[in-house]
């Protein structure tokens, strides 16, 4: 039977590597890709020194393709060999969840990308994170989170197994802040104060249901709903989401949020105003709003 979440999409197929060397388990893959990254607001706090173009380039990698060309830019040999951090790929909590999810599609492990929000960075704060989400042989799913599971980090769970309410999916934090149980401000960026609300919450349930759906974005992404995809009209709205979106918008986010199995992800995700386009917005930390053409999915 074709297994959907073994099928690599266009942003984490990885091309022609060879898999015969890596691990084929779920935890080996997960420390390989955490000894192959760098998260880009590390670099200070492990005390490396790295051009800052790369701090601010490798993370619009957007294919695994591309990740693995530039890792093996900066040092030849197999991905298992040791590599210190002046030879890693510098990215965001995206990459290492995208990376992760491609090898262990490779490798034989069903997998997706979700995108949400993490208690374990700040006390009291959700922090916009993506993570991977990984099926067992009994048919459940787990979450793990490859840039956690080592380096400058001391979360007091197993990151291949990531509690449900440190790790807060994208639809289920959007039901929590309608519902009134957590505070739309205290989810976003902490670095930075401006990315912070409701709207971005609202910008996690569409890139989250892209990511179930077989496109998995970048955290700065938008289309359709998304406020990204309305040029970020939101950020500017102090009643948040629900005082921008009409009923029937809001109720299919609301949809999308509450959305379980496979078949209601695929409904969802022909939405016109959920599905993604070819053409996309993008509102890059460091290059501003623009275009970009993704690559075509398989037909």
């Amino acid at each position: 039977m074709d297994d959907f979440f073994l099928r690599q999409t266009p942003y984490s197929d990885p091309g022609g590597l060879d898999v015969s060397g890596l691990p084929r388990d779920p935890g080996g893959l997960t420390f390989l890709v955490r000894g192959l990254m760098l998260h880009r607001l590390e670099v200070e706090r492990v005390g490396c020194a790295v051009p800052g173009r790369w701090v601010r380039e490798d993370a619009e990698a957007r294919y695994v393709t591309e990740m693995l060309r530039i890792l093996r830019e900066r040092q030849d040999g197999p991905l298992t060999g040791p590599r210190p951090y002046e030879r890693r790929f510098v990215g965001t909590c995206r990459d290492f969840a995208l990376l992760l999810c491609s090898l262990l599609r490779a490798t034989g492990t069903p997998a997706r990308v979700r995108g949400g929000y993490a208690t374990y960075f700040v006390d009291g704060f959700h922090d916009d994170h993506w993570v991977t989400e990984y099926r067992l042989p009994d048919g459940t799913w787990r979450l793990a989170d490859a840039q956690v599971s080592a380096g400058p980090y001391d979360v007091p769970f197993d990151p291949l197994d990531v509690p449900r309410d440190r790790f807060l999916v994208a639809g289920r934090a959007w039901r929590a802040c309608r519902a009134g149980e957590a505070d739309p401000g205290t989810f976003g960026v902490w670095a930075d104060p401006r990315l912070r609300g409701g709207w971005l919450v609202l910008n996690s349930v569409v890139l989250d249901l892209a990511a179930r759906g077989g496109t998995e974005p970048l955290p700065w992404d938008g289309w359709g709903l998304s406020p990204v995809g309305r040029h970020a009209a939101l950020l500017e709205e102090p009643g948040g989401p629900a005082g921008v979106l009409g009923a029937d918008d809001l109720a299919l986010v609301d949809a999308a949020a509450a959305a379980r199995t496979d078949e209601e992800v695929r409904r969802l995700s022909s939405d016109p105003r959920l599905a993604v386009p070819r053409e996309i917005l993008s509102l890059a930390p460091f290059h501003g709003l623009r275009k970009v053409t993704l690559a075509p999915s398989p037909a």
